[in-house]
């Protein structure tokens, strides 16, 4: 599974110190440690810090590619820092994120090819997140066939089917289970499939034992890629547990450790 780190967001306190100080050391920190535990790529979000949201993404980015290679996911809803950010970036990127609005798409998909970046599309629209299973289809089509009007690549492409709370929201699990089951049919070669995994267990008590959970199952479903806490070491073993079972990754005794030397 390609996981994106979560880790470098304003949200978290330390992150939040780091970019009001510009302390590159920190966040460089934070990058490696993902990196190591096992992370493909990594999630940048400013978060509610003060100052330019430009010029706080640029300066990231910039500390996250002193240090690696690896593809950044550049995470802003503002259309205008999602493009400069994207011209200022030399490692790999990915576009996170755009919703299931036919004229955010027809701004999004063209930038995403234009720039060579990855996609994440959001089955939200102006109604909001899809209470049912239908609602995440009917967006994912509409995603799917804009990024085919645009010349984007499915494999270029993440579909995410928004898991909300579990404690606020009981039914959606099933409902992002079964949009992934009928959307993987679209089109040939299916779009990626990728959640915000960590949503799913905001504000409960049980986080990491219902993310892992989750994880597993969803996996089972077919899906391939999520921005998720590389850092939770028994989360990122029952992912990779989970593609052993499905023969997503071959088995050995160590197979752990094999997945990681491959990292």
């Amino acid at each position: 599974m390609f996981v994106i780190g979560e880790r470098i967001n304003g949200m978290f306190v330390k992150v939040k110190k780091a970019i009001e100080a510009r302390d590159k050391s920190a966040i460089q920190k934070i990058a490696r440690r993902q990196l190591d535990a096992g992370a493909d790529a990594l999630d940048i979000n400013v978060g509610p810090v003060r100052g330019s949201a430009l010029d706080n993404m640029c300066w990231m980015i910039e500390a996250v590619e002193e240090v690696t290679d690896a593809p950044i996911c550049i995470d802003t809803p503002k259309f205008d820092v999602m493009n400069e950010a994207l011209h200022a970036c030399s490692n790999p990127t990915i576009i996170n994120s755009t919703k299931a609005i036919e004229e955010e798409l027809d701004r999004y998909v063209p930038l995403a090819v234009e720039t060579g970046s990855q996609l994440v599309a959001l089955t939200i629209d102006k109604t909001g997140v899809p209470k049912d299973v239908d609602g995440r289809v009917a967006m994912g089509a509409t995603i799917i066939t804009k990024a085919m009007e645009h010349g984007l690549d499915m494999r270029d492409l993440y579909v995410d089917l928004v898991i909300i709370p579990v404690n606020v929201a009981p039914k959606q699990p099933a409902a992002v289970l079964g949009a992934i089951g009928q959307l993987k049919m679209f089109s040939d070669p299916p779009p990626n499939f990728i959640l915000g995994l960590s949503n799913v267990s905001q504000s409960c008590k049980e986080r990491s034992l219902l993310n892992s959970a989750f994880v597993a199952m969803c996996i089972g479903a077919g899906l391939n890629a999520a921005i998720m806490d590389a850092l939770d070491h028994e989360l990122m073993e029952i992912a990779i547990t989970a593609e052993v079972l499905l023969q997503k990754q071959l088995y050995c005794d160590d197979y752990i450790a094999a997945y990681m030397s491959n990292k």
